[in-house]
């Protein structure tokens, strides 16, 4: 079997996030870019299924700028057999992106999609969803716990109400959550076997995919300041403050 994974790039989450001085978006410039959380466990678990003999091959994909290459050897460098490189100069959306991932399931006839539930730049939690609709196969979201026999998979889902487990046939797109493990780290000669791995490049339109900005952000505006607190000299002090405010 074939795993194809979704391996998104991102600014990295320990980065202190700036908006642009015009409102217009956030600063990327000479920031520190990472994979999604999420996608880099995506990707663990697709190197441990085929660590137990599930799953032949593991491919990465990601939908980003031309200089998003160093970015797929670090996937390779994780373990990926090859990786694949969608040249998109502006932002993808979670519909073109769910639309180019199809036409790349239509090519390479994976077993499996995995995608991690949400990229921490926007939040969507879209694609996964979008691209079963579109390829019309099951899926499974918010996966906890995954374990494929024959052509089932059986997946534990993080859900309001607690856990869940369910089973859906293969072919099938899974969105992962943060439980379901703790990617590895990279080794040195994994990284420099990672530059002989395959990568491919070809233009989203290559696809036959348009991009489109079917969502339009308005304005953007940092967090407002929080206030000072205010200290008190006991809990009658404490208690007139909240009557103050009206919280009492």
């Amino acid at each position: 079997m074939k795993i194809l994974v979704g391996y998104k790039r991102v600014v990295d989450f320990n980065v202190r996030i700036q908006v642009k001085p015009d409102g217009s978006g956030v600063v990327t410039d000479g920031v520190k870019l990472s994979p999604n959380p999420f996608d880099e466990i995506a990707l663990e678990e697709a190197l441990r299924l085929r660590e137990k003999g599930i799953a032949e091959e593991v491919v990465v994909v990601a939908i980003a700028p031309a200089d998003a290459q160093p970015h797929l050897r670090n996937g390779l460098a994780m373990g990926a057999n090859r990786a694949i490189h969608i040249v998109s100069d502006g932002p993808v959306q979670p519909l073109t992106a769910a639309r180019a991932l199809l036409k790349l399931i239509e090519k390479e006839q994976p077993g499996l999609v995995l995608l991690g539930k949400q990229a921490i730049d926007d939040d969507a939690n879209q694609t996964g969803q979008m691209l079963a609709a579109l390829w019309q196969r099951p899926q499974a979201t918010f996966a906890s716990e995954l374990a494929i026999d024959g052509q089932v998979a059986r997946v534990t889902r993080e859900v309001d109400a607690g856990l869940e487990t369910i089973e859906i046939d293969l072919p099938a797109v899974v969105t992962t959550d943060l439980r379901l493990n703790e990617p590895r780290f990279i080794k040195l000669p994994d990284i420099m076997k990672a530059r002989s791995k395959p990568l491919e490049t070809l233009p989203l339109s290559d696809l036959g995919v348009e991009p489109g900005d079917f969502i339009a952000a308005g304005q953007h505006e940092p967090p407002p300041a929080r206030a000072r607190g205010v200290m008190v000299d006991d809990v009658a002090g404490l208690v007139d403050a909240l009557k103050q405010r009206g919280l009492v």
